[in-house]
This record gives C-alpha cells, sequence and structure tokens, in this order.
C-alpha cells in the first residue's frame, strides 16, 4: 500500500513498568513487565502494540527496542521479526536513550525514514480510528520533514493522571502549532484544559528520522557517535555510564516550536500505567459492553484484569473480567 512504503514503525517496549508490579507478578512471583502481560486474558500489550505498528508499516519496517534483561518474555513473541529490527539494550537509562539508540539504527539502514513511534502499554476501544491517524501523521511527516507531528486524543473526561496538549489553535481536521504541555494537572486545571481544547498527551508521534535526531542537541553528540560505533565503544560500555533520561521532560521540552499536533478523534484510548488506569480501561470495557477475551494461544501472560480483581476485591463490585468475579 502506497501510504505505507519508506515508513518505518518503532514500537518502545524497553521498560520496567515499576508502578505496576503489584499486578504483574506471575505464578511464581516473579514480577514481568507490563508489557509482556495481558489485559485480559489474550494477547499481550506488546503484541496489540505490534499489530498497530504492522498497520502503518510493512513487517520489515516494523522495529522495537527491547531491554537484555526481559529477553525470556520478548524472544518468543518478537521471533518472526527480522534480526536488525529488535533493537537490544543492555540497560534501561530511560526513555531518551531507548529513542535514541534505534533511530540512529533506523538512520543507518534508511537515511530518508519516516519514523512512527508507538509505546507498548495502550489500551484502544477502536484501533481503527487510530491506525488512520497514525497515518496521517505519516503522510504529513512525509511531505514535512522537519517538522514532528503529536498524535493528541480527544479527551473523554478530565483525567489528573495524564500528560496534555494545549493546541496554538482549534482545529480538529488538521495539524496545529503546539502551545505548551501540561503534565497531570489538578481537577479544576484538568476542566479548563478541556475547555480551552487541549487533548491528552498519547506519547506517539511520526517524523523524519533526521528531525527526530535533531531533538538531540550538542551535549549528546558523543553519546551519539559511540552508540554508532564511531569511537570504538562496545554498547554495553556506553550504557554502563549513561545515567537515566527522560525523553519528555530532558528532550522534548523546550522544543515546541519543532513541534505539531493531529487530534485523533475519541477512539477509548488510554495509557496502562498505573493500577487505577488498569480499574479504569477495566470498568469503561464493563461499560461499553465490550467481550471479555480468553485465549488459549497465551496461556502464560499475566492477565492483569485477574489481578486488579484480586488485589481489589471491594472495587469495582459490580464488574466481571478475566476468569475472576469482582463481585466475589
Amino acid at each position: 500500500m502506497k501510504h505505507r512504503l519508506n515508513t518505518w514503525s518503532l514500537v518502545l517496549a524497553g521498560g520496567e513498568g515499576s508502578r505496576l508490579h503489584e499486578l504483574t507478578k506471575n505464578m511464581q512471583g516473579v514480577v514481568v513487565p507490563k508489557q509482556f502481560c495481558s489485559l485480559q486474558g489474550g494477547a499481550s500489550l506488546l503484541q496489540e502494540a505490534l499489530r498497530r505498528a504492522a498497520a502503518v508499516a510493512p513487517l520489515q519496517r516494523v522495529c522495537i527496542v527491547v531491554a537484555a534483561q526481559h529477553r525470556q518474555w520478548w524472544a518468543p513473541i518478537l521471533s518472526y521479526l527480522p534480526e536488525k529490527n529488535v533493537i537490544v539494550q543492555p540497560q534501561n537509562r530511560g526513555t531518551a536513550y531507548g529513542i535514541l539508540l534505534p533511530l540512529l539504527r533506523i538512520a543507518e539502514r534508511d537515511p530518508d525514514a519516516t519514523v512512527v513511534l508507538l509505546p507498548a502499554d495502550h489500551y484502544l476501544r477502536d484501533e481503527e480510528v487510530m491506525v488512520s491517524s497514525l497515518r496521517r501523521a505519516a503522510e504529513l511527516a512525509k511531505s514535512d520533514r522537519d517538522s514532528i507531528y503529536l498524535l493528541g486524543v480527544e479527551p473523554d473526561e478530565p483525567d489528573t493522571e495524564l500528560g496534555y496538549i494545549l493546541p496554538a489553535s482549534r482545529a480538529r481536521d488538521k495539524a496545529v502549532a503546539v502551545a505548551r504541555f501540561i503534565e497531570k494537572p489538578s481537577d479544576i486545571r484538568a476542566r479548563a484544559l478541556l475547555d480551552q481544547g487541549a487533548l491528552w498527551n498519547a506519547f506517539i508521534m511520526a517524523a523524519s528520522v533526521t528531525a527526530l535526531l535533531g531533538l538531540f542537541d550538542s551535549k549528546y553528540d558523543t553519546t551519539r557517535a559511540q552508540m554508532r560505533g564511531f569511537e570504538g565503544a562496545t554498547i554495553e560500555k556506553v550504557y554502563q555510564r549513561l545515567s537515566s533520561v527522560d525523553f519528555s521532560h530532558d528532550v522534548l521540552q523546550g522544543k515546541e516550536s519543532l513541534l505539531k499536533v493531529l487530534t485523533v478523534p475519541h477512539c477509548g484510548w488510554t495509557d496502562l500505567g498505573t493500577p487505577k488506569r488498569i480499574g479504569l480501561a477495566l470498568r469503561r470495557m464493563q461499560e461499553e459492553d465490550i467481550a471479555t477475551v480468553s485465549d488459549p494461544y497465551f496461556p502464560m501472560h499475566v492477565n492483569l484484569a485477574d489481578q486488579y480483581a484480586r488485589l481489589h476485591p471491594n472495587r469495582d463490585r459490580a464488574l466481571h473480567f478475566g476468569r475472576v468475579d469482582l463481585r466475589a
């Protein structure tokens, strides 16, 4: 398909998911990073993200960044991908380096690449709405090589746990400049932001690989050279000296002039970063009468719905999810 030519997808799956550790222990008591868990008994969050990625790029251009210490979970899932498309970090050093390393690898293979970045911990009620927006963002990035296109989701309600993008102007059908970012506002502030046309920040973006690498200013030059192998350092040694750097706070903040935001219509999006967000997603699924998924092909996945019901037996008593009745 024409829209997929020269487009790369990059799934970000190297995180530890530390805020969900109480929900992500398997039968042996081992904490499984959330991206390798299932929301309610079917495919893992990572597998869902990979399907999303494959909807906007051909398989040979679907890449993923993972952590070496998670190999036991990602190796069976990713065996179908080309080996070079699985970029392994020796350690977790924050989202900035988790993006920089795979971008450098993609740039080496295709200097003219358009890249769509996708986190691996999202839930979507309507995948088609999101995929349509992803394709639109990729097309815009192909014609505008200097800008970075963020996807901002139309909020369903005020939410104090999410980040917001405030567009410089209201325009539902086109990309507009970014005025500023707001992280986890108070309830009063969140309601005011909705009145101003603010959008939920899904941390999904599309841009040329050159524009994305351009976000990393001169203080990253040495690390870039080392990651490329120009200075003879192994990737393990490079990561040993790195401190943790957050992409949103330390790299993206202050670069608003390079950013544009494209509105994603209501699609039932949420991230799954905290137990509260897991509960919210499950409650909405029940309210919208979305069928519980149970798939025998994924017996080893930690079922977050089951875990949430077990740990919060007195919450959401009217709901059933997975194999556990929350009313019990």
